[in-house]
């Protein structure tokens, strides 16, 4: 599997796009639990479908460029609000980027590395292991690399992302993504209520840190990136709760710029599971 991962990482981006697309729409064909999940996603949020129709081939993009993004050489990346990450580095007190499941999250991470994980502080991104032994190489192997650290969803990747913070580093993670029981709140997400992680909020309370919104836009045709950052414009509360509402609704906010490129088949509101 490596193997043909190294095989496609040669091929243009606007080559694996293009397959990624068919694939896309291939799944949402054929699999009738996705397609429901889907199309059951994008009515709760109230998102037309001029707006998600789009998002069906993006979805399999997704997938088609992961070689060429981990093994591959680097690809075309433009900014938008560069400035809001040098100011929040300027401050000293670690930066928490939240991105949700829209467009291609790998670049943004990749993208900072590049301009400033060497120069100025790294960062250490928040994931969750792959249970394939296979998997698990290829995934360490492909996001090493300088200025950007890995941490697991486990008590230990948790404390790893406070260190790097209080030594005024910078961390990411998918602040929509479902975490695992007891390490969430059930908070409105698009008018329904969504099991959500409080980490983002707890990180954020106990270091000071800056909070920006970013995610990575496809460009049409293969032409690269857009890494996209914004401040986050609520404060905080202190209550887990309201603060956790505060990061659904700036996610709201964030995809509805672009829904076409949000994962909407993503099981958002499903069950938390136990964490063996």
């Amino acid at each position: 599997m490596i193997s043909l991962f190294k095989f496609l990482s040669v091929l243009p981006l606007w080559l694996a796009h293009g397959v990624g697309w068919s694939l896309g729409w291939l799944v949402f064909a054929v699999s009738g639990v996705y397609r429901r999940r889907f199309l059951a996603n994008v009515r709760q949020a109230g998102i037309h479908w001029r707006q998600w129709l789009g998002a069906v081939g993006e979805s399999g993009k997704l997938v088609a460029e992961l070689p060429r993004l981990w093994m591959g050489r680097p690809v075309r990346v433009l900014w938008d609000g560069a400035h809001h990450v040098e100011a929040a580095l300027a401050v000293g007190r670690g930066v928490v980027f939240l991105t949700p499941h829209l467009g291609c999250f790998e670049i943004a991470a990749q993208a900072y590395a590049r301009r400033y994980g060497q120069e100025k502080q790294p960062l250490t991104v928040l994931f969750r292991p792959p249970r394939k032994a296979w998997l698990q190489a290829l995934v360490a192997t492909a996001r090493a690399r300088p200025g950007l650290h890995t941490a697991p969803t486990t008590l230990a990747g948790v404390k790893q992302m406070i260190k790097a913070l209080k030594q005024g580093q910078s961390v990411a993670l998918l602040p929509d993504q479902v975490p695992p029981l007891g390490m969430g709140l059930w908070v409105p997400f698009f008018g329904r209520e969504a099991y959500t992680m409080t980490l983002s909020v707890r990180l954020v309370q106990q270091t000071g840190a800056t909070v920006l919104l970013t995610w990575g836009e496809r460009l049409p045709l293969g032409r690269g990136y857009r890494v996209h950052v914004h401040p986050l414009i609520e404060a905080l509360p202190s209550d887990g709760a309201q603060a956790a509402g505060v990061i659904n609704r700036a996610m709201e906010e964030v995809i509805r710029r672009r829904p076409q490129q949000y994962l909407w088949g993503y099981a958002r509101y499903k069950q938390p599971r136990q964490e063996s």
